[in-house]
């Protein structure tokens, strides 16, 4: 990536390749940099506030963003969603089951999550487990991985939908582009991802403190190249704080686009970010 950045003390790179070269340019820095990105969130409270960083009131608008555009992905990916077909969905960087409790468990019959954070999963299991549903039999959360991204791989073929949100940051770009190469192979025929995260202006912003980075659409983009994904819509969430960053929504599919599927039969961490 040639555009500039900057970190959250305002110091400026050149480019990202400059960047991570400081950051991540041997294997013990490359470990410091996760070590201490978990360390950062095992210090904080299991608790809306807390993964939403001190801002748990955007909760309900970031939920009903993302309820709008899993609708509208559903409805146009899948013609039998929500009727036969038997959805299965992995929520990643879950923490304390936010997404999952307020979303994806309404939409997907089995539900996965994947959390690096040891406190902020059992909290998740608690939530989940007093969770009163309609149909616990058919609507419920399933696995939980207590594991970073770069280090899962999902079961081949098990998910229709991956949900990636307010994580990807503590990626580096190499495990970034490998994370989803790995998650492809995961996906069901027809099946997709989304990515939900913060958006720089332009180019990157690097967070010292937590020890992630806030890139660009255009970085965003590059990326997506070369993880072989195809961009099949996009959506900005709408209601945040002016403060905040700006947040986009990715929907991302191993298919050339406006190709529609039915559901498959019966048988077959988070938060938004201050601007710096």
């Amino acid at each position: 990536m040639e555009v500039g950045g900057s970190d959250s003390d305002g110091r400026e790179f050149k480019n990202a390749d400059e960047m991570w070269r400081e950051q991540v340019g041997d294997p013990s820095k490359k470990t410091d940099w996760y070590h201490q990105g978990v360390g950062y969130w095992q210090g904080v409270e299991a608790s809306v506030d807390g993964v939403l960083g001190g801002y748990g009131h955007v909760n309900e608008a970031d939920v009903h963003g993302s309820e709008a555009f899993l609708k509208t992905l559903l409805s146009e990916r899948y013609l039998n969603a929500g009727t036969d077909g038997h959805l299965v969905a992995l929520d990643c960087g879950a923490g304390i089951g936010r997404v999952t409790k307020n979303l994806l468990i309404r939409y997907f019959n089995e539900v996965d999550l994947l959390e690096p954070v040891s406190h902020f999963l059992e909290a998740a299991r608690e939530n989940l487990s007093s969770e009163s549903h309609m149909s616990p039999d058919i609507h419920k959360a399933n696995n939980f991985f207590c594991m970073p991204l770069q280090e899962f791989t999902p079961d081949a073929e098990r998910y229709d939908v991956i949900w990636v949100q307010w994580c990807i940051g503590h990626l580096t770009d190499d495990d970034f582009v490998s994370f989803f190469k790995r998650a492809k192979a995961g996906l069901k025929p027809g099946g997709f991802f989304v990515l939900k995260e913060n958006i720089a202006k332009t180019g990157f912003v690097l967070d010292n403190e937590d020890r992630s980075i806030t890139r660009s659409d255009l970085y965003f983009k590059e990326l997506f190249r070369h993880c072989g994904l195809h961009l099949y819509k996009s959506k900005d969430q709408r209601g945040m704080p002016e403060e905040l960053f700006a947040v986009k929504m990715y929907a991302l599919t191993t298919d050339s686009p406006k190709k529609v599927y039915k559901a498959r039969s019966k048988g077959q961490a988070n938060r938004p970010r201050i601007v710096k």
